[in-house]
């Protein structure tokens, strides 16, 4: 009994922070003289517990089995240990022996009603399915295990952490990240600084995907608190990181060059740590450590020579060392000026991360997945733009916006489960006005489920093929041309195409722009909401003044080299919010927002209808008469309005008609844009209820506020209420991305339908609106306008 006591002591020990008395007090169990063999196994069993905590992967195994052998098949202390084995397995990449040894142990506890033990085991077994590369069936089976394995505080940390793994892997950083950090402080709450230190390290490697300065903060930090508990083997994984980060430090991103690290970079460090990593077992960390040293080399050539090439990865990598491979391969050919060479290796690279996205339907999934190509994809434009080629320019730039659209979605099954949920959602925020409902931790359980279901629930079909630049010039006709932005980094260029002539127009004036874009959303804002007084001039020559600065930098030259009276465009995220029919290069012309030229090039023509159903959301101050106004030039249509306007009738109206309008009060959520929607009367219609609606209208009007715009994902990609019905299924979605005041879409709109009734497309029915009413206004057609 003193023996299992001190086990048990020694284990408490190590997870508050004193490991090397932990394992003297482990080691004094296991000599106590006249031990059975039983309690000496179990006893062997924890001191390699304690080995697997510090990182000494080979010795915890190996004391692991031997306790397990000796413990006997089928108990449930042996079930403990083969639960520790299998993490033991887990971290040394050896999946198989990981799910062999959790499968026994959720046999066992579920035999011996052992309910949270099971849940654990469960939960681990979700992890494994992690590491493999699958995130749906990962969160399904956390979520699943979370009431049997979450019984504490610390152990729905645990979960939590495990988590947010899933959605870092899914590109979900912010997500993830607003978990571990309410997760960390439970940890030091408890006294548990190993655990404090592993969130951190974990937080780090999130963040080391979107901001390595603050990611070589973090790891810093993890590092210096795994040393304080004697931890070198974790120490090395953080100072790893912290290494990367370092390294990746004025290195060109869709989001701009990433400053530079106020230490210089120390190669010798990295290769010691990689070295000390390799001896540790994490091979496949010190991979991608020596693979982000070998990219840092062929950025600064001055450091000195790059040495051995480092090409070869190992077996078991993940996907994110993999690509880690092909982007060092790529900065070689870059430092070599090898430019076919260059896209090679990225080509190679974007085709292994195309083929995992291949297994998911959801856009919520495919747009974040886009996170693990940025980086390749940033050298691939860059490398385009470099040739000033327009055929090889075509070709990346729309790889890059077609990276995330490229699978073909399986509309999901009804699911009550979901639409449930959603209700709920619905509830919570409206009965709360004051916002508190987002601290609410049932909604947060919520969101999450919601995330799922439509995760699981989405299937893939097959996959779009990209249309080539032959088959483009077949699409255009002599009024149409392709206004193509590519930005690459740091540098934003133009590409314009006709059917018979092509141009590369670099944008100088893109950096002043960028400047000018966070004062253009508060003009476009006081614009709408000032009517009257002395204020309305100054406004209004304000956002005159920065509105054609903006134009004649992005448009004006390019637009008078195509000649063209309709404009396809597409844009990079940084440009996806900005009010393209407000510049005055695009005033009175027809012109659509592509999400990609092959998804234009697929649905031109398409966005055509013969009926028309109208919904009318709670306080729109003219939304009646917008409503009224658009509905009687349509035969038959029909119109939900009052309490009659609720989710689930305006869904069953979308599924029956070939043009939905809605005129209510729009929503964005940075946060999550799949829950922006509009408020209708009973709550607020979510992106993820699209996705509900069996068949979706050819053209969509969302006369909201702000629904319009998108949240900058990763890569080329955006994600909005305007791409969740793209996405779905419509041609056509007219929107806004900012704030317009409510006579001008009443009249506007309404004028719009005229044209769709007389059989205009929705570029040419929105132009000849604004031309006859007067009205110039930030509504435009996303997908494909004509």
């Amino acid at each position: 009994m003193r023996a299992r006591i001190l086990g048990t002591r020694a284990v408490v020990l190590q997870r508050t922070g004193h490991p090397d008395e932990a394992e003297d007090v482990a080691l004094a169990a296991s000599r106590i003289v006249g031990l059975s063999d039983r309690t000496r196994a179990a006893i062997l069993g924890q001191v390699g517990t304690l080995a697997m905590y510090n990182g000494r992967l080979v010795e915890a195994q190996q004391r692991l089995s031997a306790a397990i052998e000796g413990l006997g098949a089928g108990t449930v202390e042996a079930a403990r240990m083969l639960l520790s084995r299998g993490m033991v397995a887990l971290q040394m990449q050896d999946f198989d022996g990981a799910i062999a040894d959790m499968d026994a142990a959720i046999e066992t506890f579920a035999a011996a009603g052992l309910t949270v033990e099971q849940g654990q085991a469960q939960h681990n077994r979700a992890y494994v399915e992690l590491l493999r590369g699958d995130l749906v069936s990962a969160l399904q089976g956390m979520l699943a295990a979370r009431p049997l394995a979450a019984a504490s505080p610390v152990a729905a940390a645990i979960c939590d952490i495990d988590r947010a793994e899933v959605l870092r892997d899914a590109g979900q950083t912010r997500e993830a990240e607003a978990l571990l950090a309410a997760s960390a402080p439970i940890f030091g709450r408890h006294r548990m600084p190993q655990s404090r230190a592993e969130t951190e390290f974990q937080l780090a490697r999130s963040q080391l995907m979107h901001d390595p300065p603050k990611a070589r903060k973090t790891a810093a930090a993890s590092a210096k608190r795994f040393r304080t508990v004697g931890n070198e083997a974790w120490a090395a994984r953080a100072d790893a990181i912290r290494l990367r980060a370092e390294l990746a430090a004025g290195a060109p991103a869709l989001s701009g060059p990433v400053p530079e690290p106020r230490r210089a970079v120390d190669p010798a460090e990295a290769e010691a740590v990689a070295s000390a990593l390799d001896g540790f077992g994490f091979a496949s960390e010190a991979a991608a450590l020596r693979l982000s040293l070998d990219i840092w080399r062929s950025r600064h050539p001055q450091a000195g020579p790059s040495g051995t090439r480092v090409l070869r990865v190992p077996r078991t990598a993940s996907l994110e060392v993999r690509l880690l491979a092909h982007e060092a391969r790529a900065e070689r050919a870059v430092a070599a000026g090898r430019e076919a060479e260059v896209r090679r290796h990225v080509s190679a690279g974007l085709d292994e991360l195309a083929e995992w996205q291949a297994a998911f339907g959801s856009l919520d999934l495919q747009t974040s997945l886009s996170a693990h190509g940025r980086n390749l994809i940033v050298a691939g434009l860059a490398s385009a733009v470099r040739t000033r080629r327009p055929d090889v320019l075509f070709e990346w730039s729309e790889r890059a916006r077609h990276l995330s659209q490229q699978v073909v979605a399986i509309r999901p099954p009804r699911d009550p489960q979901l639409a449930a949920d959603l209700a709920e959602l619905r509830h919570l925020r409206a009965d709360d006005p004051t916002g508190a409902w987002r601290r609410d931790p049932r909604l947060a359980a919520l969101e999450e489920r919601a995330r799922e279901r439509q995760w699981s629930a989405t299937g893939a079909a097959g996959i779009h093929r990209r249309v080539t630049l032959e088959s483009l010039r077949d699409a255009l006709d002599d009024r149409t041309a392709l206004l193509n932005f590519v930005y690459s980094g740091d540098v934003l260029t133009a590409l314009v195409l006709t059917r018979d002539r092509a141009r590369i127009i670099d944008l100088p004036g893109w950096n002043a722009v960028h400047r000018m874009l966070p004062g253009l959303r508060a003009d476009l804002d006081m614009a709408a909401s000032i009517h009257s007084g002395p204020m309305v001039e100054v406004v209004k020559r304000t956002l005159d003044d920065r509105l054609a600065a903006i134009s004649t930098a992005l448009l004006e030259e390019a637009v008078a080299f195509a000649g063209a009276e309709r404009i396809v465009i597409t844009v990079p995220g940084v440009l996806g919010g900005l009010p393209w029919a407000m510049l005055p290069a695009l005033r009175g012309r027809e012109f659509t927002i592509a999400a990609s030229v092959t998804r234009w090039v697929a649905h031109t023509g398409a966005a055509t209808a013969r009926t028309a159903g109208f919904a009318v959301g709670p306080r729109v101050a003219r939304g009646d008469e917008e409503t009224d106004a658009a509905a009687s030039v349509w035969p038959s249509a029909r119109v939900l309005r009052g309490q009659d306007a609720t989710v689930d009738a305006v869904a069953d109206l979308a599924a029956e008609v070939g043009v939905l309008h809605v005129a209510a009060h729009g929503r964005h959520a940075a946060s999550n844009p799949l829950f922006s929607g509009m408020e209708l009367a009973d709550g607020t219609l979510f992106g993820y209820d699209v996705d509900r609606i069996p068949r979706v209208p050819s053209i969509v009007v969302l006369s909201s506020c702000e629904v319009g715009r998108s949240s900058v994902r990763w890569g080329e990609e955006a994600v909005g209420m305007t791409r969740v019905w793209l996405h779905a299924g419509t041609h056509a979605v007219v929107a806004t991305p900012v704030i317009v005041a409510d006579d001008i879409a009443c009249e506007l709109l309404g004028a719009m339908h005229a044209g769709l009734v007389a059989g205009l497309t929705p570029s040419a029915a929105l132009a000849d609106a604004s031309a006859r009413t007067g009205l110039v206004s930030s509504f435009q057609v996303h997908g494909a306008g004509f």
